[in-house]
């Protein structure tokens, strides 16, 4: 038995076999030159000596080698033409060949195969906001039942009435119900007063999705994993999901109440950024959309099955109308993210919608005057610096937008005392809501929902002034018409006619005219007796200063030094 090697095979070779190899090889050399001299071969290509200066007609003599040179080249050239030639007559004859063998049908789908690559269809623009609402509308035709996903920090500026009113009016009996996004980042008692506010119209459940879901792998992965019994394990955190069970229990038994062979479609609708997507992937337990902080990730409908019975349907954000409050803007549209609005007003507004004391406590800095200023200080204490320590204020508006619009900062809003119904809901429409679901499974899960939960304190949450409903655009005729209005008006946005709004902003801007040319002649009036004591040179420009009125008399200091006096 041959013994295994140990290591790898040595190269050295003793001096007698290398020289019996050297000798070998200098012998079939030697043998390979001979047989090439006999033949008259040889390696060396003679050098040409050209013609030597002391020849007669040497001019004559190489104008003639040119001349040959140059035919031997056209000749080769000659020949690799009539090559390419042959072979390209070669090629024609075998597709002729092989057209006569397939026939004209083939012949022609061939045809229509080339004409449908050459002529290339630009796809829809799936940015554009009338492809949005066309998405979103196809989104409430096919959905049996659609939930309407409400930030909890502001539940009324997410609510869209054209929306709620489409629902309704659609046919097919269309259930609407409510889900209560971020619970986590608003007090609890916040929390219980919005649901009972809301539950007087439409049923709601209390739900905080899972903001760290990954793929199924990494999932099946982490579950092989055991975790030691003396570990506690804080449910509250980010990848914690509460109110998934409560929300498939009540969609579960609703599908089973219709008794239908197909699936409950569900769709998921709301203004961008309140968490539509997150809470399907919560009820799928594992990615199935793209989701994150940044707001009209999703373009597009999209399927979700979560089981046999109920499949989710995911929309794009609502088209926010561009005359709602610049706060409503800031929040719940994309005009910064398509670039019709700057990071830096949308921080402003929101600034002035907030106490300032609780921005300074929440984000522990100085106090501010403006929202300059604050980002200057909130830029230098997050380290965000230009080349030469300038503060990066564009970024630092970005993250305070970011923490607004995602799941970071706490903000609440208060509720409203006096609930009133809305134009188009009635408490027929109210009563047929309510009546189609289990109640009882709602208040048991949101019980549950609330006990789990790890909610803020009050003091650490700032408190923000709604501006109720926001207007939204669900038609494509409305986008191209729809002009922007006001963004900084205080008045919230209410069902008032068009007509009657047109009469008012011209109202506004005949008032503003008006008061532009009283203050342009009250101007012009202190002016012309200075312009008729200037002579006007048109060759030379002069620059006039405003008059400025210094009055000294009110001034009592003992060190005041007269000027009238002592330069006269």
């Amino acid at each position: 038995m041959k013994r295994p090697k140990l290591r790898k095979a040595s190269k050295r070779l003793s001096c007698s076999k290398r020289y019996k190899i050297q000798k070998k090889v200098r012998d079939h050399n030697r043998k390979l030159r001979k047989e090439a001299n006999k033949k008259g071969v040889s390696k060396r290509v003679k050098k040409d000596l050209g013609v030597p200066s002391s020849a007669p007609f040497k001019e004559e003599v190489l104008r003639e080698a040119e001349q040959r040179r140059l035919q031997i080249e056209e000749e080769k050239e000659r020949k690799r033409q009539a090559k390419k030639e042959d072979r390209a007559q070669k090629r024609k004859k075998d597709k002729e060949s092989a057209s006569k063998e397939t026939g004209p049908k083939a012949k022609k789908a061939c045809r229509d195969n080339a004409a449908n690559k050459t002529e290339k269809r630009p796809g829809p623009d799936k940015s554009s906001k009338k492809f949005i609402c066309g998405e979103l509308n196809k989104v409430i035709e096919e959905s049996d039942v659609v939930i309407e996903v409400l930030d909890a920090r502001d539940p009324l500026g997410c609510r869209c009435p054209q929306l709620e009113e489409a629902v309704l009016q659609s046919g097919g009996n269309k259930k609407l119900l409510f889900v209560l996004n971020k619970i986590d980042l608003v007090p609890k008692e916040h929390v219980e007063r919005w649901i009972e506010c809301l539950h007087k119209e439409f049923p709601v459940v209390a739900f905080k999705a899972s903001t760290q879901m990954q793929n199924k792998t990494v999932e099946q992965a982490k579950k092989s994993r055991i975790v030691p019994s003396n570990v506690v394990l804080d449910r509250s955190r980010a990848a914690a999901c509460f109110g998934d069970s409560c929300l498939m229990d009540l969609l579960t038994s609703y599908a089973a109440k219709t008794q239908s062979e197909a699936a409950l479609k569900v769709g998921v609708v709301g203004f961008p950024n309140v968490g539509k997507s997150s809470l399907i992937n919560s009820l799928k337990g594992m990615m199935a959309c793209n989701a994150g902080v940044k707001r009209g990730i999703t373009k597009s409908m999209q399927i979700v099955h979560i089981s046999k019975n109920v499949k989710l349907i995911d929309s794009p954000g609502i088209v926010a109308s561009p005359s709602n409050p610049a706060a409503s803007l800031a929040l719940w549209s994309l005009q910064v993210e398509d670039g019709q609005k700057s990071v830096l007003d949308a921080v402003g507004t929101l600034l002035k919608q907030c106490d300032n004391t609780q921005v300074v406590l929440q984000y522990n800095i100085a106090d501010f005057r403006n929202s300059l200023e604050f980002l200057t200080m909130f830029a230098k204490k997050r380290g965000y610096l230009l080349k030469g320590g300038v503060a990066d204020t564009d970024q630092a508006a970005a993250t305070f937008l970011s923490d607004w619009t995602g799941t970071k900062l706490s903000y609440h809003c208060k509720v409203p005392t006096n609930h009133a119904l809305p134009a188009y809901m009635t408490d027929a429409v109210v009563a047929e809501m309510q009546s189609c679901w289990d109640l009882n499974i709602v208040k048991v899960g949101n019980e549950e929902t609330l006990k789990g939960v790890k909610f803020p304190h009050q003091a650490s949450s700032i408190k923000f002034t709604s501006k109720g409903p926001t207007k939204g655009l669900l038609r494509v005729a409305d986008i191209s018409e729809e002009k922007p209005g006001p963004a900084d008006s205080e008045e919230k946005p209410g069902p008032a006619d068009s007509e009657g709004e047109v009469e008012k902003n011209d109202e506004v801007e005949k008032n503003n005219e008006t008061e532009q040319t009283e203050d342009a002649n009250k101007e012009k009036e202190p002016e012309e007796p200075q312009k008729s004591s200037v002579k006007k040179n048109p060759h030379k420009v002069q620059f006039q200063l405003p008059p400025i009125d210094v009055n000294l008399s009110g001034v009592r200091t003992d060190d005041a030094y007269d000027f009238n006096t002592d330069f006269k």
